[in-house]
């Protein structure tokens, strides 16, 4: 099988929990401690990939300069798209409870939240394809983790889209065009970059791990403290220590 065609795969794969989550945040009923817990551990599953997965291989690819710079303009962009998303309605696409404006309450914002929660997909996606460019490798680190922070934020999402009175065609619509975009990001991270000097390839995939952080502090880490209050901490302690660990075996 192509290696452009698995890191897609690959790519559906992480992405098919936001499917999972928002199946199961639209038609069941969970209680919200429950999905603080879960995307407290998730954040901290995806801060010690985006360390040690990300980060430390983009700094042994191209240096310091390259994964700094890399990882400030990721930082940047996503914050600044999250800023214009806001203003369009999209800032809570990520709350579970009543926060979520309807699109009689703020015309464009369905478009918005959609846009905003593609922003916060495809960085990861391509991330899964970067991680191909290495003999064919991947990052089973990084693909748990991205799987299992996106299972939260779909849960998350689609509960909050419920509560706002958007359809089941609606989500399930959404959640479905992300897979697909994420697996196609995926398979154009590898098949785009694969040919393209070692510094590019770690600035690109440094610009990722900025964007996955700021999303991280911006949206996810807010939720969880919002449900779980102080043992945010240590849950997410405990989801870096697990990815920690996990990749020291995997090495």
């Amino acid at each position: 099988m192509p290696s452009w065609l698995l890191a897609g795969l690959w790519g559906l794969f992480a992405a098919s929990s936001l499917l999972l989550g928002a199946a199961l945040g639209f038609y069941l009923r969970i209680p919200q401690r429950v999905v603080g817990v879960v995307m407290g551990f998730g954040s901290g599953v995806l801060i010690s990939a985006l360390s040690f997965e990300l980060m430390e291989e983009a700094h042994e690819r191209g240096g310091s300069l390259a994964t700094a710079v890399g990882f400030a303009i990721g930082a940047v962009i996503f914050t600044g798209a999250n800023w214009l998303l806001a203003r369009f309605g999209a800032a809570e696409r990520k709350k579970s409870g009543q926060e979520q404006p309807s699109e009689h309450e703020v015309e464009g914002s369905g478009t918005a939240i959609a846009v905003g929660t593609l922003v916060d997909a495809i960085p990861e996606s391509i991330v899964i394809g970067l991680s191909f460019l290495e003999g064919g490798a991947i990052g089973l680190i990084a693909i748990a983790a991205i799987f299992l922070a996106n299972l939260p934020e779909g849960l998350s999402s689609a509960a909050g889209m419920k509560k706002a009175g958007r359809s089941a065609r609606y989500v399930f619509t959404l959640w479905g065009g992300i897979v697909l975009v994420s697996g196609i990001s995926a398979a154009a991270g590898y098949a785009g970059m694969r040919d393209f000097p070692l510094p590019v390839i770690a600035a690109t995939s440094a610009v990722a791990a900025g964007a996955i952080l700021a999303m991280l502090v911006d949206t996810m880490i807010p939720e969880a403290v919002k449900f779980t209050g102080s043992a945010t901490g240590i849950i997410a302690v405990i989801g870096f220590l697990l990815a920690f660990l996990l990749s020291k075996l995997n090495g």
